[in-house]
């Protein structure tokens, strides 16, 4: 399976494993990519001595391609992408801020950098700003996500009639057959978030890896537009975003009632009530925790039942 993704980064499959905050640590960056994908660790839980560390383990567990995911509005960001260089990493995803600001710093230090984005405008923002790919995601994705809430099966078409450079697809996608219907739609690859979560890999919470496999069908929110949009499954701390809404919450209000720490005290330290549990909608079809590679030989597998499938349909 090649083609301009697997060009791109030097990998089997082209198959991006999410850098979600709490979800992905070393292990599971380097299991994706001994696998045959693209590890992603996620740098925006992690402080700089803890991303230096993450980086380096991964490198002793594979000599397989990875990189790091930077969401930009997290603090201490010249000090990551400070380590980011030192450490050599070869594959930086930029998300939640403009791609101006660290693109040419990275690409001058011999980076491939990779932007995440919700909309055609964006996604034409950041090839005009140098990066080398685009990710766009879809209303379905967990965790933040973009405010026009547009969804995966619209978003991919629109952004690839517009883009000349390679596009990821992300949101939805925990499957062979949706990353094929992906790349029908004009994806050169997909990235895969909330499947990832539920595996054994994964540095998130037992509790909330269990919490993912048993969620069902509308057990998904994106909610606090007004902070940053943000999937959610429903527990005790949404209802109480609920409530505050119902009651013209503030922005400020809003802010008050997320407080600090929310996520890492619900996907990181297991407080299913508590805790803000980001996930997205296609937990509802994830039905068990399993090996990474595990995941992306099924994912593989899957793709390609899923092509011969299409071979058979006729009008």
């Amino acid at each position: 399976m090649t083609n301009r993704i697997t060009d791109l980064f030097n990998i089997d499959y082209p198959i991006v494993q999410g850098g979600m905050i709490w979800a992905s640590g070393w292990r599971l960056a380097s299991a994706v990519s001994n696998a045959g994908g693209l590890g992603l660790i996620g740098a925006g839980s992690m402080y700089p001595e803890v991303l230096t560390a993450h980086i380096r383990k991964c490198k002793q567990a594979t000599d397989r391609s990875f990189g790091v995911n930077v969401p930009m509005l997290y603090p201490q960001i010249d000090k990551l992408m400070e380590i980011i260089v030192a450490e050599g990493v070869k594959y930086v995803f930029t998300s939640a801020g403009n791609p101006k600001t660290w693109t040419s710093f990275l690409k001058d230090h011999g980076i491939t950098v990779v932007h995440v984005v919700s909309s055609v405008r964006f996604a034409l923002k950041a090839q005009e700003a140098g990066v080398d790919a685009v990710v766009a995601e879809g209303f379905e994705a967990g965790g933040h996500n973009g405010r026009e809430e547009t969804t995966t099966l619209t978003l991919i078409p629109a952004v690839r009639e517009k883009l000349k450079i390679p596009l990821i697809a992300a949101g939805g996608i925990a499957s062979g057959s949706a990353m094929l219907a992906a790349m029908v739609l004009g994806a050169d690859g997909v990235q895969v978030g909330s499947r990832f979560v539920a595996s054994e890999e994964a540095s998130s919470h037992p509790a909330f890896k269990q919490k993912v496999v048993e969620a069902s069908e509308g057990d998904t929110r994106l909610t606090l537009k007004e902070l940053a949009p943000v999937r959610l499954l429903k527990n005790k701390f949404y209802e109480a975003v609920e409530n505050a809404y119902a009651n013209c919450a503030t922005p400020e209000q809003l802010k008050e009632l997320l407080g600090r720490a929310r996520a890492k005290r619900g996907m990181f330290e297991g407080d299913l009530e508590d805790g803000e549990l980001e996930i997205g909608q296609v937990s509802a079809l994830i039905h068990d925790i399993l090996p990474a590679a595990q995941i992306v030989s099924n994912m593989v597998a899957e793709f390609r039942a899923a092509q011969e499938k299409a071979s058979g349909f006729s009008i």
